[in-house]
């Protein structure tokens, strides 16, 4: 019953406007503390206007007890109230009305009950309790008279009741008037507050509708300046991540028409040849254009690999295997000497356990090999070494100039040297990718004359 109220109240609410919901539990809030508050305003007056009425009849009964209980003084209206409806006091003895009271009322029959026999025999101090007479609320007070008896007075509560019904009446419209009020206050605090959320809103919806990813004015320092704040960091980030991909974009057209543009010549070459037997080729001429063509075409796959490595914005694999490093660095060192029989490699390994992907890792231990290979000289060693997962790979070439050791790891970025030689420039930014990708990092050191020192730092698998 309650969960099915709950959604009904749920499906209710979600049709209106954040700002009509934020007035709606305002007022519904300030109804139910002003109602608690009218209430116990109302029962704490109530009381209070008994207890006043209470204390003053038992002083008359106690005054007129000491006075010797006689007719004239309790007929007095100055001391009795009961002389304004024409009700006289009365005595009560082991529960029956003495006196001389002649013309007895029929209401005194409801006024002889246990409370005042129990004070009349001695068993109560005072009795007080509220009795309708003719309609109208009557206070009856007894206190202890004579020996077994018990002075009864009886006085109306028509005024109390009337000032109780004026009191009702202004706390029902003081209430009133306060849940209006909650109402409008609360619909200009929420439609006021909410402004920096439409502003937020109407930013987003223009994002989508025109791209524009300019940031939006922060206004205040409140919790939805820190919203606005970090929403145009999120549109700062976006606008950065499309400039990486235009960027990469026309690096990889500007890096993918040499190759193209060296196969579309060599392929038109081959085809006047076919074409036109007076430009036939030579044996000689046909070797060298195919493997000038083979080597374009191997240029040109890994440039393409490489593109779609970089393009890759998704994280780490789900699972990433644990694995040792060592064993990765070795089969990356096995593929390098393979493609560069040559080079001497120096390998000193000590075994360190990752959290990775190993063909990532592998391919980016590749690069660093490949990159040494590239600038050893004949004969140069490679030293290679890992311990507690630093794997540094250095070289005895001619180092990298000052000024291209801060772009050495940007995409496509080739210094004046490397630009006659085979590459794209992508190598060192996939090792860079890999090893953020792995929570580590990658750094070089080199002077010109005495090599260069990659330096790859990986953390330790946990268990």
């Amino acid at each position: 019953m309650i969960e099915s109220g709950h959604r009904a109240l749920q499906k209710i609410t979600g049709r209106m406007s954040l700002a009509l919901r934020v007035a709606v539990l305002t007022t519904g809030a300030v109804a139910m503390t002003l109602g608690m508050v009218s209430a116990v305003v109302f029962v704490t007056v109530r009381a209070e206007f008994t207890s006043s009425l209470d204390d003053s009849m038992i002083r008359r009964a106690n005054a007129a007890v000491s006075s010797g209980i006689d007719e004239p003084l309790l007929s007095d209206p100055s001391t009795n109230a009961l002389a304004y409806i024409g009700i006289q006091p009365f005595i009560v003895q082991s529960g029956q009305l003495i006196g001389n009271f002649q013309n007895t009322p029929d209401e005194y029959v409801q006024l002889k009950g246990y409370r005042e026999l129990e004070v009349s025999i001695g068993e109560r101090k005072y009795s007080a309790r509220t009795v309708m007479i003719r309609g109208v609320p009557h206070r009856v007070v007894a206190v202890p008279a004579n020996k077994g008896q018990a002075l009864v007075l009886v006085q109306s509560m028509e005024s109390n009741r009337d000032a109780l019904e004026r009191l009702k009446i202004i706390l029902l419209l003081a209430s009133t008037a306060g849940v209006v009020l909650a109402g409008i206050a609360g619909w200009a605090v929420a439609a006021n507050g909410l402004r920096p959320v439409r502003r937020l809103t109407e930013a987003t919806e223009h994002v989508a509708r025109t791209t524009d990813l300019t940031p939006i004015e922060v206004t205040g320092r409140d919790e939805l300046a820190r919203l606005t704040t970090s929403f145009n960091a999120m549109l700062v980030a976006l606008d950065a991540s499309q400039e990486r991909q235009r960027q990469l974009v026309a690096d990889a057209g500007h890096e993918l028409r040499t190759p193209l543009t060296s196969l579309r010549t060599n392929i038109e070459l081959i085809g006047q040849a076919a074409d036109t037997t007076e430009r036939s080729l030579t044996d000689e001429q046909r070797h060298e254009i195919m493997d000038d063509v083979r080597a374009q075409l191997e240029e040109l796959t890994t440039l393409v690999g490489d593109l779609v490595e970089l393009a890759r914005d998704e994280p780490m694999s789900r699972d990433p295997a644990p694995l040792d490093l060592a064993d990765v660095v070795t089969h990356a060192v096995d593929r390098v000497r393979l493609r560069a029989q040559d080079a001497r490699i120096d390998v000193d390994l000590s075994p360190w356990m990752v959290i990775g992907e190993p063909q990532l890792l592998e391919r980016a231990v590749t690069n660093l090999l490949d990159n040494a290979a590239k600038w050893s000289p004949p004969e140069g060693e490679i030293r290679v070494r890992l311990a507690d997962g630093v794997l540094t790979v250095a070289d005895e070439g001619e180092g990298i100039n000052a000024d291209d050791l801060p772009h050495i790891f940007d995409r496509f970025y080739r210094s004046s040297e490397a630009r006659t030689l085979p590459g794209s420039g992508l190598g060192l930014s996939i090792v860079k990718r890999a090893a953020e990708r792995h929570g580590g990092t990658v750094e070089v050191a080199s002077e010109r004359g005495e090599g260069t020192t990659f330096t790859l730092r990986l953390p330790e698998a946990t268990a």
